[in-house]
């Protein structure tokens, strides 16, 4: 007798699981993936906040101190925050749109808000702050939204496999 023809029972290759165990895990991974998707809503709302936060002479932040603004030194040219403020926002939707045209779920609107945060604290350091704000407030917009629109239709897409799939275990 050779060693495949043994009398010993076959062993099942696949294993079975369970149709309620992969029920309970296809609507734990639902409810993830919404929980994901509300990143993309509370990154638009912190943008929001920030914004409202930085509009000019609203008098919502302290103004810097004078021995502040002196040990900071001079702030760089309205000029060149705006040429960084057009590559920033060049680069970012160029990166996110290549991440929606790849299908990818990745979430990274806290580093954009960070960044966006950041120009306004540039202009109104440099005091250009009342003409850039509506530059800085349409880029952050734009980035914030597509952002929450990559993580969305992401969710939406894998949350239509995980229903197929629960539909599929039954």
């Amino acid at each position: 007798m050779s060693d495949d023809q043994t009398d010993a029972p076959r062993v099942p290759t696949e294993v079975h699981k369970d149709p309620d165990s992969t029920a309970s895990e296809a609507q734990e991974r639902i409810r993830n993936l919404r929980a994901r998707a509300r990143m993309g809503a509370w990154g638009l709302a912190a943008f929001v906040i920030v914004s409202v936060l930085s509009i000019p002479d609203s008098h919502l932040l302290p103004a810097l101190s004078e021995s502040i603004r002196r040990f900071l030194g001079a702030a760089p040219s309205s000029n060149l925050i705006s040429i960084a403020l057009i590559v920033y926002a060049f680069s970012a939707l160029t990166l996110i749109l290549a991440r929606i045209a790849q299908g990818s779920g990745a979430y990274k609107g806290w580093s954009h808000l960070f960044y966006i945060a950041s120009f306004y604290i540039f202009f109104g350091f440099a005091g250009t702050l009342r003409e850039t704000y509506w530059a800085v407030f349409v880029s952050g917009l734009l980035i914030m939204g597509l952002e929450n629109y990559l993580v969305r239709t992401y969710v939406s897409e894998e949350i239509k496999r995980e229903k197929m799939r629960l539909r599929k275990a039954r």
